[in-house]
């Protein structure tokens, strides 16, 4: 079944993107959740001129994308946090925490859902990677140094 999806789907697609899927995932879940509509000849039509229209846009858009990673490539964001002598923090490290020292350092301002760690939650003292989503062909890597206070 072809379908055009409405929204972002994580795993799945884009919005504005053609896409073959099963016709249970489409039917039973994705079309009566509005994430997507059917791929008719007319829906294929208005898709064709919507992304003419938004090309410009979307160039600009991904342009500042890429001026925000090269402000945030190579450098490592310091995350200080209460931890045990043994190196254990009391609690943990997540996208929010991260979201919050990016905003606080870099003076810059990402949404806490586009920023994916290695692993879900940061629970030691140590170095870490991340990476930021900032549009779909733009992504960066920054580094973590998760120390002791």
């Amino acid at each position: 079944m072809e379908i055009i999806l409405t929204q972002d789907i994580t795993g799945v697609g884009y919005k504005n993107d053609l896409l073959t899927v099963k016709d249970g995932y489409g039917r039973n879940y994705l079309i009566p959740k509005k994430m997507a509509v059917i791929a008719t000849e007319s829906n294929k039509k208005q898709l064709a001129e919507l992304k003419k229209q938004q090309s410009f846009k979307q160039e600009k858009i991904r342009k500042e994308a890429e001026a925000l990673a090269k402000a945030l490539e190579g450098s490592a964001l310091k995350i200080v946090v209460k931890a045990s002598t043994t190196g254990k923090i009391f609690g943990s490290v997540n996208s929010i925490i991260v979201a919050n020292a990016i905003k606080e350092q870099r003076k810059v301002e990402i949404d806490r859902k586009k920023i994916n760690l290695d692993e879900e939650h940061i629970k030691e003292v140590g170095t870490f990677k991340a990476v930021v989503k900032l549009h779909k062909d733009v992504e960066v890597e920054i580094e973590l140094d998760v120390v002791a206070d």
